[in-house]
């Protein structure tokens, strides 16, 4: 249908409300209809109008967008009418360059796709997609403007090359990208850096915007194509740090030339600032360049020229006071330390006046803590790798760092403490509040002040005995000027986060008894304002200073306290002198201490909670530490003390939220661990530490049968449910777990069981119920294998299936959601339920024939409470959630594995879909869903295979196992189509992808050859043939390699003589489709 021009009035009124509308319903209802466009069969007729007849930007965006669209669909268009799209637009913005930068981005967005998707098309004998140099050139000798499309087209087409698309098989994006590097991409740098320095001779006029951005998009082409994936390792961005740019060989000649680098550095000089930040970007990528790619004296020369120019840029540092210019020039620093090694800087020339700049500019930096904050760790990182690399250093030339890395320290440290006026008094962002941050850089300073370390504690010492006395003084004076005391505390916090990194800091090969001495001084101290700080509560308290002070436990903990330490260590020599602590067990006795009065009197502060907790936690996991806990005060109290009175954040009144309880889990993991050491087969003894949770169940049963305060229950009940899967989860022995489950059982899982009869609508009460019952089915350490006269394996297994199908019947009650509440309100649920599931029946510890033989119907009432759940979330939802997936698999596949016999009892749809949702995962890039994918097609397949064998052969005790295998084969062969599609997944993902699970993926393929076989021939058939000629006997060779000594059975041994050929057949394949005449079509033929 031709667009008559009121139609094209109207369209161009939808693109207006799509980009520009604010009408939620008004930007839907335009995004239907216009999506209506890009599926009608006129789409590209449609789009010339709208390209050639719009009037509007927005109308040749659209036009755009749906091209892009119509480029990158399977099966693609044919190759002609694809050359015709690219050809078209490159004549439409040649002849229109004032088109919008937004529409000339789109459409050079399409050239590139078509590009790279026909790269290896073939039309009478040529490569056709391949001359994109030739028709950019054409652009680059017009005006700028067409210039700078040229530019943009090279600049986009490079990063589509880069760019991997996962919904395509990973090994031809591979090849095109590889094909792409070597035939093209040098060429493209070569260009750029010619055009550049063209630029650089004349004189540049930077008023002038057009020439601006042509400097802009030539400077993004040469970044595109030094951030290259040159070699297919997929680095993660956000690694920044370890980046070495994989430099081809080829383009040794191009870093060679001194003209290269002093070309970038003379455009940083020359560029304004919006400008200059993109040259510095492209001297990072090439200060990160491989160290292979020169040899000792070029690699000495190109560092050269790289510490020149950082000389000459400090020297003239104008341009670093733009934030982006001092970011990217930080990063710069931070790479010649991850690429070259200190022996070879410190050869370099004018290594001792760069040291010097360098140290000067960190100080500055340092300094001025409110600007660029984010920039620190990269200044850091380079003083904490060169003064980690100074034991190594070979070369007789001085490194100066003895010098400077003091400075570093101490500028670091008082800058911090000058910070805390400014924050406090003008109300700016604390630093201290980005934990993350504050923790990089203090791992960083712990390295870089162990330097000359007696010149750091002198610094620590007189700082912190300074502002130690002014605060006492301030706390005595009778005015107590609140402003002077938030201040001081702040300096304190700060001072107390240093001690502690500086006593992490400490490594046994390097460190000796002085250093551990002065750690001792250091710790001293913080252990006096522990004192000092405690004895305040609960009138006054900092926050910050506590948290600090738990930082600093635990990095003494790590230290100095447990197996690790020599009992002679000097750090006690001073301590036992001022607070009277001689050794480890002291030391936990101050810890656990300060843990009690912290959950004593900091029950409403979350942070400092959780922290402590996690500190208890962290102080419970070794055997040794437990065994020295047990005999402290402070933990006897809090094994028999455990409730509200004592520690506030246990209550459950109205003043926290629900998410506050949280933690309680951790409370009792630790709790429990240090009840277990002692614990044995006392029951009494676990009775009595039960008893404030027995208290509280039963207030709560009297709730429920009398006056049913609803809010006060649901915390209680939820408060319960975290604290006992705390303590489920630390009884790791049959005796333990054996006094759980008699405590629980029979009397309080009916509470549980009607708390979700009632509360399945809200996650926050329902989440910690499912999540204990998951933890009670767990069999971790054989702990559920009851003895052999004990029903508990059953009853346990009882309860949790009606937990289960209370919770699936209800929650399915709740309808349709939307897409922000259906996983909080449901899957998520249903993931707990599946995981409880799965552990009960891999758990080894429930005989479910039993329950058939009796005539229990609580395993069939939790399979069909599974399958209900599973049909109501669909199958995109199963990849899309990851939790979700990784609980439904794994428990499909125990049910492949153990319960066929309910797998071939489905319903068609049922099974139609549990074969959709495999055949989906086969594919998925999280190895745990793949595998079990694989694990459960295995079982299946095996299934059936077996069957087929029997079936000539039926005698009376297999009638009813045979009638079960009928109805699958019967199903099998109604929908044959589902395993021949499995099977091309699984050979695509062979022969194409990068597969990271072979072993796995080889399992179910030998079953699937042996029962389709024909269908087998018909696709080795269709991969043979798509494939050129001088191929063809290569590729049959390969899969007659692949069967060779393979039997028509599914033994063991059978099954690992075909994975080792499988192994081979891979190698074999990839190497012959590997060169560049290899069809591609195969690929997307293969899994059609």
């Amino acid at each position: 249908m031709a667009l008559s021009g009121q139609s094209l009035a109207e369209l161009e009124v939808l693109c207006k409300q799509l980009y520009e509308g604010t009408d939620l319903a008004q930007r839907i209802q335009a995004e239907k209809v216009l999506l209506e466009l890009i599926n009608s069969p006129e789409c590209l007729s449609q789009c010339q109008l709208l390209l050639e007849q719009g009037t509007t930007s927005y109308a040749q965006l659209l036009a755009a967008t749906c091209l892009s669209k119509l480029v990158c669909k399977t099966p693609p268009l044919p190759v002609q009418q694809r050359m015709d799209i690219r050809n078209y637009i490159l004549n439409y913005v040649a002849s229109r360059p004032k088109l919008a930068l937004f529409v000339i981005q789109a459409l050079v967005q399409v050239i590139a796709k078509i590009t790279k998707l026909g790269w290896f098309d073939v039309q009478k004998d040529q490569l056709i997609f391949r001359d994109i140099i030739a028709d950019v050139k054409k652009f680059l000798q017009g005006t700028v403007d067409h210039c700078i499309i040229g530019v943009m087209i090279l600049s986009e087409l490079t990063q589509e090359m880069n760019f991997v698309d996962y919904s395509r098989p990973s090994s031809k994006h591979r090849k095109i990208a590889t094909s792409f590097r070597d035939t093209t991409l040098k060429d493209i740098l070569m260009l750029a850096c010619s055009l550049l320095k063209e630029m650089l001779a004349k004189p540049l006029n930077l008023q002038d915007q057009q020439q601006q951005n042509l400097a802009m998009h030539l400077l993004k082409l040469v970044l595109n194509c030094l951030n290259y994936d040159f070699i297919g390792s997929s680095a993660d961005e956000s690694a920044d740090d370890l980046c070495t740019v994989q430099i081809p060989t080829n383009w040794r000649s191009i870093f060679l030339e001194p003209e290269t680098l002093d070309l970038f550095f003379d455009l940083y000089h020359s560029l304004p600032s919006m400008l200059s930040q993109l040259a510095l970007s492209c001297l990072v990528q090439f200060a990160s360049t491989r160290r292979s790619l020169f040899s000792n004296p070029e690699r000495a020369k190109y560092l050269g020229n790289l510490i020149k120019g950082v000389k000459r840029i400090l020297e003239n540092p104008q341009g670093l006071s733009d934030p982006g210019n001092y970011h990217e020039f930080c990063r710069f620093l931070a790479r010649l330390k991850t690429n070259y090694q200190l022996g070879e800087l410190v050869v370099v020339k004018d290594y001792p006046e760069v040291i010097r700049l360098i140290a000067s500019f960190t100080i500055t930096s340092l300094q001025h803590w409110e600007f660029a904050p984010n920039s620190v760790h990269y200044l850091l990182t380079l003083w904490q790798r060169m003064v980690a690399s100074v034991p190594f250093v070979k070369s007789s030339e001085p490194h100066l760092l003895d010098t400077y890395a003091p400075e570093i320290t101490k500028a670091y440290i008082t800058s911090r403490l000058e910070s805390v006026p400014m924050v406090i008094r003008d109300g700016l962002d604390d630093p201290l509040d980005d934990t993350a941050t504050v923790f990089q850089q203090l791992e960083q300073l712990c390295t870089v002040s162990r330097c000359e370390y007696e010149k750091t504690c002198a610094l620590l010492v007189q700082l912190f005995d300074q502002n130690a006395q002014s605060y006492q003084k301030l706390l005595q004076s009778s005015s107590r000027n609140p402003l002077a005391i938030s201040i001081q505390e702040g300096c304190l916090a700060w001072l107390v986060y240093l001690v502690g990194t500086v006593v992490g800091g400490r490594l046994t090969y390097t460190s000796t008894d002085e250093h551990d001495a002065m750690d001792g001084e250091l710790s001293c101290r913080v252990f006096q304002l522990i004192s000092l700080m405690d004895a305040q509560l609960p009138r006054s308290s900092n926050e910050k200073v506590e948290l600090a002070i738990l930082w600093f436990l635990d990095q003494f903990r790590k230290t100095y306290v447990g197996d690790q330490l020599q009992r002679t260590s000097k750090v006690y020599a001073r301590m036992s002198e001022v607070l009277g602590i001689t050794d480890d067990n002291q030391v936990l006795e101050t810890f656990m201490a300060k843990i009690v009065t912290n959950l004593k009197y900091w029950g409403r502060c979350e942070p400092v909670i959780s922290r402590t907790l996690q500190f208890l936690n962290d102080l419970s996991v070794g055997y040794i530490l437990l065994k020295k806990l047990v005999k402290i005060d402070a933990v006897k109290f809090m094994l028999q003390n455990h409730t509200s009175k004592h520690f506030p954040f246990l209550g459950v009144n109205d003043n926290y939220g629900l998410s506050d309880l949280r933690c309680r889990t951790r409370f009792y993991t630790a709790l429990t661990r240090l009840l277990m050491v002692d614990l044995g087969e006392d029951e009494d003894e676990f009775e009595n530490f039960m008893l404030p949770l027995t208290v509280s169940f039963e207030t709560l049963a009297q709730i429920f049968n009398n006056s049913f305060k609803q809010e006060e229950a649901k915390r209680m009940l939820i408060g319960l449910a975290r604290d006992l899967r705390g303590i489920a989860f630390a009884l790791n022995t049959k005796t333990s777990y054996t006094m759980l489950f008699d405590w629980i059982y029979p009397s309080y899982l009916p509470i549980l069981q009607r708390a979700i009869e009632l509360w399945y609508r809200e996650p926050a009460c329902t989440t910690p119920i499912l999540k204990l019952m998951a933890e009670m089915m767990q069999n971790r350490s054989q702990r559920l294998n009851f003895d052999v006269s004990s029903p508990n394996g059953i009853l346990l297994f009882r309860e949790a299936s009606k937990m289960i199908c209370t919770y699936g019947n209800q929650i399915l009650s709740l309808g349709t959601l939307s897409k922000d509440q259906v996983y909080p309100l449901k899957l998520k649920g249903i993931s707990i339920c599946y995981c409880a599931l799965k552990s009960a029946l891999c758990g080894n510890y429930v005989s479910f024939g039993v329950f058939k033989l009796y005539g229990d119907n609580h395993f069939d009432n939790v399979l069909q409470a599974f399958v209900k759940m599973l049909l109501s979330v669909s199958h995109s939802d199963l990849l899309q959630y990851r939790k979700l997936g990784q609980s439904y698999y794994p428990l499909l596949e125990c049910l492949t594995q153990d319960h066929m016999s309910f797998i071939t009892s489905l319903e068609p749809h049922v099974l139609m879909y549990i074969f959709t949702s495999i055949s989906e995962g086969l594919t998925a890039l999280d190895t745990i869903v793949s595998s079990s994918c694989c694990a459960s097609l295995d079982y299946i397949v095996t299934y059936l295979f077996k069957h087929i064998a029997k079936e000539g052969k039926k005698p009376l005790r297999c009638r009813e196992t045979s009638q079960d295998g009928q109805r699958l084969l019967h199903f099998m062969q109604q929908n044959s189509e589902v395993l021949q599609q499995m099977m091309s997944i699984l050979m695509n993902t062979i022969i194409f992808e990068d597969c990271r699970n072979q072993w796995s993926v080889s399992r179910p393929l030998l079953g699937l050859i042996l029962l389709n076989e024909k269908y087998f021939s018909e696709l080795r058939a269709s991969l043979i043939n798509s494939q050129p000629a001088n191929k063809q006997e290569v590729l049959h060779q390969c899969f007659s390699n692949l069967m060779e000594g393979v039997e028509q059975s599914l033994l063991v041994k059978n099954r690992d003589r075909f994975t080792q050929n499988m192994s081979v057949f891979r190698r074999d394949m990839a190497e012959t489709l590997r060169c560049e005449g290899a069809s591609e079509s195969s690929s997307s033929e293969m899994m059609s």
